[in-house]
């Protein structure tokens, strides 16, 4: 069969409606529609088609952005337009610059797909998102991110003392306790029995790995309601079975707010996995439940899930405020309640917990050149002020429900697109993807996470007790790198830890008298 050619490769481009999409939480009903698999049956003169083909490609001479959308949102389209961009189909192959839905953008890299994109096209998905996205594949890359860490003897791998009580992610790890401890059914319902046992009375959430909206997700704390997986796990062919989910240890302590249970929704921007480019947003929103907590009810979801297109179904929820907050007014209710600067060192926990998942991955992601993504996560707090990942989004929802949720989300686009786009030029693989520091406005570079600043005990207290550690030892040995040193001062200064320099030289006084 006779190949077609490229400037028509995307005509056959089409959603697989029917199926669901692994990575997408859009809250609206709207559906990209599906494009024509061939022209229509209408047949226009060849003057007439020259003269469109013509208004479709752009003049090598022209500067000017043409762009292509699966989404009809207003967060896009104003920032689209805003820029003098113009619109064009995405199936005919023309475009600049496409915002797709993640089943476009997997034909598109699809190996059995002819259509190469061009060194002036860029696209809003990398190839293999669904590493991160779908919740199993986060999970394993995870678990292989730890032991990686553990096989090289790397500081951020260390762990707790044997006799140290396992907490929600049943772990012993110091700091790489982000996810609650998960397990893949029905392929490991036999290690989940055991760790099930080893606490009878817990309880735990089972989610599909390949749903989102909250669509499937249900709290269990009886191994009864899990007679299917039972079953499957006797015959479980990974071919065949399509009902893989995972299970994951509930957090029973989540910090409320007026009673309710709420996590935040955060967005990274990643402009290339190697080496690894990411921009932490620095705005975002609470997602309320409309009914206050109460554990004992786990069959209540209007309590326990947080997705707006599940808490919109209910009686009480506010069209007004949409169950949001700004993620401004939770910084200033934390650093009234618990006091002044929690809200930072709960930012930086919450940093490093992003950092950890995108270094997890970045391995194994497809790294290709035409590529950046905004990816949407789901954090929730316990009551320790300790962060948890819960999910991530590959294509978080544009959808407004309020306005407030529509300011925000067309200002995290127009940074979008002042980080990705090279300034008064069109899209280019060759571009180094170096912004310039003014564009990243909002959007804070996302670190690698010093491997020093761990090397005390305590997640909590890393900085604090670490310049401490780092003072006494000074003492003792005189002949310390003057270079580390400085390094360690300037990540000790990142922290903020006033009462860690008291605590260093009350430390080196002590063993000075002790000397002496």
């Amino acid at each position: 069969m006779k190949p077609p050619p490229k400037s028509s490769a995307l005509k056959n481009l089409r959603p697989k409606l029917g199926g669901s999409c692994t990575s997408c939480d859009d809250d609206s009903p709207e559906v990209p529609p599906p494009l024509p698999a061939s022209p229509p049956s209408l047949t226009l003169p060849p003057p007439l088609v020259n003269f469109i083909r013509s208004r479709l490609k752009p003049p090598k001479s022209q500067k000017c952005i043409f762009y292509s959308t699966d989404w009809e949102k207003s967060a896009l389209l104003t920032n689209f337009q805003k820029r003098g961009w113009l619109q064009v189909p995405s199936f005919g192959g023309e475009w600049n610059f496409y915002w797709a839905c993640t089943q476009n953008c997997r034909y598109i890299f699809g190996i059995d797909h002819p259509y190469r994109m061009r060194s002036d096209q860029m696209i809003n998905h990398f190839p293999n998102s669904v590493e991160l996205s779908r919740k199993d594949l986060l999970i394993k890359n995870i678990k292989r991110y730890r032991k990686d860490l553990e096989r090289r003897g790397d500081p951020l791998a260390q762990t707790l003392s044997p006799d140290t009580k396992l907490g929600i992610g049943g772990t012993r790890y110091k700091h790489l306790d982000i996810i609650p401890l998960t397990f893949v059914l029905p392929a490991d319902y036999q290690l989940f029995v055991e760790a099930f046992h080893q606490n009878p009375v817990s309880t735990w959430i089972v989610k599909p790995c390949s749903k989102s909206q909250g669509v499937g997700i249900y709290l269990v704390n009886k191994l009864s309601k899990l007679k299917k997986y039972a079953y499957d796990a006797r015959t479980f062919y990974p071919a065949m079975n399509r009902d893989t989910c995972v299970i994951s240890k509930y957090i029973e302590n989540p910090l409320l707010i007026g009673g309710k249970k709420f996590d935040l929704r955060l967005f990274v921007l990643v402009t290339t996995f190697n080496p690894l480019k990411a921009y932490l947003y620095n705005e975002g929103f609470c997602r309320f439940c409309t009914e206050k907590y109460d554990q004992a009810e786990i069959d209540n979801v209007f309590m326990h899930l947080t997705n707006v297109s599940i808490q919109k179904t209910n009686e009480e929820y506010n069209s007004i405020h949409g169950g949001k907050w700004p993620l401004q007014n939770l910084w200033l209710y934390l650093d009234s309640l618990r006091g002044e600067g929690v809200s930072d060192i709960l930012w930086r926990r919450i940093s490093d917990t992003i950092r950890h998942s995108l270094d997890a991955v970045a391995p194994v992601m497809a790294n290709d050149r035409h590529c950046f993504e905004v990816y949407g996560y789901d954090i929730i707090i316990d009551n320790s002020l300790k962060p948890w990942l819960i999910e991530i989004n590959t294509s978080p929802s544009m959808h407004s429900t309020t306005t407030n949720d529509r300011s925000l989300k067309s200002r995290l686009i127009d940074n979008v697109l002042d980080v990705v786009v090279p300034p008064n030029s069109l899209p280019d693989e060759h571009w180094d993807k170096i912004p310039k520091p003014e564009l990243l406005k909002n959007f804070t570079v996302l670190m690698p996470i010093p491997h020093q600043k761990h090397s005390s005990t305590g997640a909590g207290g890393a900085t604090r007790s670490g310049g401490s550690r780092r003072k006494g030892r000074s003492s003792k040995k005189k002949k310390s790198p003057p270079a580390e040193g400085a390094e360690m001062n300037a990540r000790k200064g990142k922290g903020g830890g006033g009462g860690g320099t008291s605590t260093s030289t009350g430390t080196g006084t002590g063993k000075e008298k002790l000397r002496r």
